[in-house]
C-alpha cells in the first residue's frame, strides 16, 4: 500500500471516530496454551504464533522467548506508527529501522530476591530514519509517532492488571 493510501485511511479513521467515538472502544483477546515442555502456542483471530524458552533454562528453542515477542511488539509498533504518521504528514520515508534493547537481571524471574525485579530495569530504543524531508519535519513526525504509540504507552506507563484465575475448571 502506498503512502498516500495509508494517509487517506488514517484520515478516514480519524473522521469516523470523531463522528462515532464509541466505535473506538475495542477489546483484543490473545490466548496462549501450553503444548509441551515450555513451548506454548499463541492465537488471536487468524494469527498463530509460538513461544518457547532457551535450552539453558529448560526449553527446546522451537520458537522465540516471550521477551523477543515483547520487544518485537514495541519495535514494530514504532515502525508502523512512524509509517502511518509519515503518511498523514506527507513525509516521505526512504528507510526506517527501530532497534530495541532491554536490560534485565535473570535472577529476578527466578525469585532469588524480592529486591530484584523480574522484568526490565531499562528499555532503550533507537529510531534510524532516512528521508528527504527537513530535519524539523522529521522531528515533528517522530514526536507525534512517539506521543501516540500504543506500545510506548504500554511499556512506559503503569496500567491496571485484573487477573481471573480458573483452578481445576473444565474448558469452555
Amino acid at each position: 500500500m502506498d503512502q498516500e493510501t495509508i494517509g487517506q485511511i488514517f484520515e478516514r479513521n480519524v473522521q469516523t471516530l470523531t463522528k462515532r467515538p464509541s466505535r473506538g472502544f475495542l477489546t483484543a483477546t490473545t490466548k496462549a496454551r501450553l503444548v509441551e515442555g515450555t513451548r506454548c502456542e499463541i492465537e488471536e483471530g487468524k494469527w498463530r504464533l509460538a513461544a518457547d524458552m532457551i535450552a539453558k533454562v529448560g526449553g527446546t528453542e522451537t520458537a522465540p522467548v516471550p521477551g523477543v515477542l515483547g520487544r518485537a511488539a514495541l519495535a514494530s509498533c514504532l515502525v508502523l506508527g512512524i509509517t502511518r504518521w509519515a503518511a498523514r504528514l506527507d513525509v516521505p520515508i526512504e528507510a526506517l529501522e527501530v532497534d530495541v534493547q532491554a536490560d534485565f537481571d535473570a535472577r529476578g524471574e527466578l525469585g532469588m530476591s524480592d529486591e530484584i525485579r523480574p522484568g526490565y530495569g531499562e528499555v532503550r530504543y533507537t529510531v534510524s530514519i532516512r528521508s528527504p524531508a527537513s530535519e524539523e519535519k522529521i522531528e515533528e513526525l517522530l514526536d507525534l509517532a512517539e506521543r501516540y504509540s500504543p506500545y510506548l504507552d504500554v511499556f512506559g506507563q503503569p496500567i491496571p492488571l485484573r487477573p481471573t484465575r480458573r483452578v481445576n475448571a473444565t474448558e469452555d
